[in-house]
């Protein structure tokens, strides 16, 4: 029968997408529907039907699954950071788990036993220790903060959050108070007027300092001292007032120049026994707890015994590669961010390690200028590592390869093509990092052996004994014939059809290439490329990139 709009089926949520999304099978098609549990029995309605997908929305709850729960967020259902309120923290992780193991098995190729499980938090509120709050008005004129609807730049007021510190709560409050006293405006994203973008608070889980620093439009602001004086007195922990300066048009939080309010420019945290100082703009994991056993994951991987000397890409502050110097005879870090390598020497000099160095340079270029590598660490953004890092590892062929990833389908798409090039993957790990949320990040470790010794074989094809028929190739070559190729056309009508928005081919060939993907397909939209053209928003970035994870390209 033919799936209808509008039309209301009864069916049970059977799984969950890479986005924590329920779906079902209705009428032998896939629908996704929000906000559901898997096992849920419900009355779905179906609001949008595409040639290859259908979205439904809960009209009645059923029965509801053994894994479903009250949220204890009010707003969980409009806000767009958390996806797993409404189940048990048991079934996120199963859920995480499964996300993994699916991507290392479909779009990586590889064995899923080699996913030795999850390892949850112990704590699932409060666990953040960095907030970027967007600033802006509701409906009646005032002035919030909270955190961006799904898709949008609609701002859902939130001023407690179950995953950020308190101590972000409350100063954000003093804030917005201080903005409403003295008129301050937001800033806003469609008439790009205003002044404060986004307030940024960050706290040291071991230090229990915390830093706050304002995003602002423009240079100067009024009545600042008042400011200064408020959240001092609100929060003696704290030790440095920042003002960062963006005057971009586009969605990037933080701009390059910061300054110094009141206090100290940089915040002082421990992690893995190390005390490192950060800048607003210098990488550190959000999860303080969970932090340190996935660095002492990927030590353990490295199998150092002090010999060796390790390669450490996409370095931030330093945090990995002081862990690993630890362990290792020589240790080098790479990051492209200047700030964060600033952060990195200094951090390993406070610490009195001397076997290690840093670089501030392209992961990729970095890599290709290296040798006699015994390990090497990556821990790349969520879209991976691009070509040129990829082509440099295969180069330098270092023996043993610790991946730290925070993304399972970009994991699982660069071990894919390590392990076409002579690695084995030999185990890996999941950790939750960010409970309630769809995010989780994995380590994996590769090896590479070269060949001790060959045998040559030779084979004769034909009829007889001994011989290989010709139509049992022709069977298997129809057998792995290549897939159904995935369109442009594919994907915007599934984005349109999901997100009720459509998004341009340039974009979806921009975000392909910022993935490392072939551009082969679509040569005219990465020529419209070079002509001026505004980037596609993070909402859409986003959405692209699910339409790429349902079509099995990423």
């Amino acid at each position: 029968m033919e799936l209808m709009k509008n039309k209301v089926y009864r069916c049970r949520i059977s799984d969950y997408t890479a986005d924590g999304t329920g779906f079902a099978k209705i009428e032998g098609r896939a629908v996704f529907v929000p906000r559901t549990a898997v096992g849920d029995c419900c009355d779905v309605r179906i609001v949008k039907v595409t040639k290859n997908v259908a979205f439904g929305r809960v009209e009645k709850l059923v029965t509801p699954s053994r894994a479903r729960i009250t949220p204890a967020c009010p707003v969980s259902d409009k806000c767009g950071g958390c996806c797993y309120q409404h189940i048990t923290y048991e079934e996120e992780l199963r859920a995480k788990e499964k996300k993994v193991r699916d991507a290392l098995t479909r779009i990586g190729k590889q064995d899923g036993d080699r996913l030795l499980g999850i390892t949850g938090a112990e704590t699932t509120e409060h666990y953040r220790n960095k907030a970027q709050y967007p600033v802006g008005r509701d409906r009646e004129g005032n002035i919030v903060t909270g955190f961006y609807r799904p898709r949008s730049h609609d701002i859902v007021p939130v001023e407690r959050c179950l995953i950020q510190s308190e101590k972000a709560d409350h100063l954000a409050g003093i804030v917005r108070e201080w903005m409403t006293e003295f008129a301050v405006p937001p800033y806003d994203y469609e008439t790009k007027r205003g002044t404060i973008r986004h307030i940024y608070v960050r706290t040291g889980e071991k230090s229990g300092e915390c830093q706050l620093t304002l995003i602002s439009a423009t240079r100067k602001l009024p009545e600042l001292t008042a400011l200064i004086e408020r959240l001092r007195a609100a929060e003696p922990s704290l030790t440095g007032i920042l003002i960062n300066h963006n005057q971009r048009g586009d969605n990037v939080i933080l701009g390059d120049r910061t300054d110094v309010l009141w206090g100290e420019p940089m915040l002082e945290d421990r992690l893995c026994g190390n005390t490192f100082l950060l800048s607003p703009h210098a990488f550190y994991q959000v999860n303080h707890a969970q932090a340190e056993r996935l660095y002492a994951c990927a030590v353990d991987y490295a199998g150092l015994n002090g010999e060796e000397t390790v390669l450490d890409l996409y370095c931030g502050a330093g945090t990995i590669t002081l862990a690993l110097a630890a362990h290792a005879k020589h240790a080098v870090g790479v990051e492209i961010v200047p700030e964060a390598i600033e952060n990195a020497k200094n951090n390993a000099r406070r610490n009195g390690a001397e076997n290690v160095e840093f670089y501030c340079a392209d992961a990729g270029q970095a890599a290709g200028r290296f040798s006699g590598i015994d390990v090497l660490v990556v821990d790349p953004p969520r879209k991976g590592l691009d070509e040129t890092a990829r082509d440099a590892i295969l180069k330098m062929q270092p023996p043993r390869v610790v991946y730290v990833s925070c993304d399972p389908a970009t994991l699982a798409r660069d071990v894919a093509e390590l392990c076409g090039a002579g690695y084995t993957l030999e185990k890996a790990q999941a950790y939750d990092l960010f409970p309630r949320t769809f995010h989780v990040e994995t380590v994996v470790l590769l090896s590479h052996k070269k060949a001790d010794s060959y045998i040559h074989i030779d084979v004769e094809f034909g009829e007889g004994e001994g011989k290989i028929p010709v139509d049992s190739i022709a069977k298997r070559a129809e057998a792995y014939k290549p897939k159904e190729k995935v369109t442009y056309k594919m994907i915007k009508e599934y984005i349109e059809a999901k997100y009720g928005f459509k998004v341009h081919t340039a974009y979806i060939a921009e975000v392909k290439r910022n993935l490392g993907l072939p551009m082969y397909d679509a040569p005219n939209a990465v020529e419209e490329l070079k002509q001026p053209r505004k980037h596609p928003t993070p909402e859409k970035v986003e959405a692209i990139k699910d339409a790429l994870r349902y079509f099995a390209v990423i």
